[in-house]
């Protein structure tokens, strides 16, 4: 079982929205919050991610250069300039132009020219996964000098698309954009020393944790206990608890309620599977006792969230 892909798969709540933006110098976009996780790949050029005034004080001025990808967890809201301390003006709808594959935005004056592609991944910020959780604000990956081989691929794939667009480049783009999210937390996960690894990124190659958290995912609806994941970790009991806890940062059973709770969300949202069907895909034997679980969880009964989301 991918857990990586299961829990993005879990937070997904719409397509990914891009735009390719040029920037001569001098130029300075500023960009507000979005509602998901933002991505920023660098296709030719150079420029700087700067954080807003009221941004954390680690989180410092970023250059960036071909082929470099940023990934800011929280949307957080930001600057791309070509200089710190160039001013940074509001985005504009005059400046957009819409196109094949993805509609493209132009600014600046008229020096050496930047080209990004910017958007955002629609994830639902107000239950977020612990594995997206745990990762940093911001992440910053160079694929330069041969780092990240698939992630530089992908970069190059998009990069070749957009400038050249061919037949079939407008499926091809939204795929690649898509794929890009996982291409960029495999590689920030890849690029963690073993020896520092800590939370999620240790527990997804853990020797222990690993095998149980692949069976939760793989059947979530399994009568799972401490005792039958722990002995597939080859762990006593209380050895798997404990271990579990402080790499997942849950104990074994609030995961499993947790990671339930949430097929049955997605199955809401995506099927039109009746309620009896859903508890038992998540592993309830009625379905008063899974509406009452999930009532818990999300503050409303399961027919009332399906509504809320196919409405939205």
């Amino acid at each position: 079982m991918d857990i990586l892909t299961e829990a993005l798969a879990s937070m997904r709540t719409g397509h990914p929205a891009s735009v390719r933006t040029n920037g001569r110098a001098p130029w300075g976009l500023r960009l507000p919050p979005v509602a998901g996780a933002g991505f920023h790949v660098v296709l030719y050029g150079t420029c700087w991610l700067i954080p807003l005034d009221d941004a954390p004080p680690h989180l410092q001025p970023i250059p960036l250069n071909p082929g470099d990808v940023v990934f800011l967890r929280d949307g957080r809201g930001h600057i791309l300039a070509d200089q710190p301390a160039t001013p940074a003006e509001e985005p504009n709808a005059e400046q957009y132009r819409a196109g094949s594959p993805i509609g493209s935005v132009t600014l600046g004056g008229d020096g050496p020219e930047t080209s990004l592609l910017c958007g955002n991944y629609h994830l639902d910020q107000g239950r977020p996964h612990p594995l997206v959780r745990q990762l940093p604000e911001v992440i910053h990956l160079s694929t330069r000098h041969g780092r990240h081989p698939e992630l530089s691929a992908a970069v190059q794939l998009l990069g070749s698309e957009l400038e050249n667009p061919r037949i079939g480049s407008d499926g091809i783009v939204p795929t690649l954009i898509d794929s890009l999210l996982l291409y960029i937390l495999r590689a920030w996960l890849d690029a963690q020393p073993p020896a520092d690894a800590h939370g999620w990124a240790a527990a997804l190659s853990d020797s222990a944790v690993a095998p149980a958290l692949s069976a939760v995912h793989g059947d979530p609806a399994a009568p799972w206990t401490v005792e039958s994941l722990a002995e597939r970790a080859g762990l006593s009991r209380a050895a798997f608890a404990r271990r579990f806890a402080a790499l997942v940062g849950e104990p074994p059973m609030a995961y499993l309620t947790r990671w339930r709770m949430t097929t049955a969300a997605r199955l809401l949202r995506e099927s039109d599977a009746p309620l009896t069907a859903v508890a038992a895909r998540s592993g309830y034997g009625s379905e008063f006792a899974f509406a009452k679980a999930f009532k818990r969880e999300y503050g409303q009964a399961p027919g009332s969230y399906r509504r809320q989301a196919r409405a939205a």
